[in-house]
């Protein structure tokens, strides 16, 4: 395999990786903003003098702000630098 290829295959993986990192990330939202509602529809009905839908919409919501940092790369970027660096040390070695 040439080093054109090997790159291509790389790049080709992260590409996938990252797709589905934000397909996953969009499923978990879509199910946040579907689940929640009905959670306070129920809470409603139910018993309104205690709230405790906030309980699960604040746990999840913080879940779904983490994934959202995690997927779109806030904060990555060393990540990426260190995996070059052990990438071109294990190429000179």
């Amino acid at each position: 395999m040439t080093p054109s290829e090997e790159k291509w295959n790389e790049d080709y993986r992260m590409a996938r990786d990252r797709v589905k990192g934000i397909k996953e990330f969009y499923t978990n939202l879509f199910a946040y903003l579907m689940v929640i509602p009905f959670l306070i529809f129920v809470n409603y009905m139910t018993f309104w003098g205690y709230q405790w839908f906030w309980f699960p919409m604040f746990g999840w919501g913080l879940g779904v702000a983490i994934h959202g940092l995690i997927t779109f790369g806030i904060g990555t970027e060393w990540e990426k630098r260190k995996i070059r660096e052990l990438m071109d040390k294990d190429k000179y070695n």
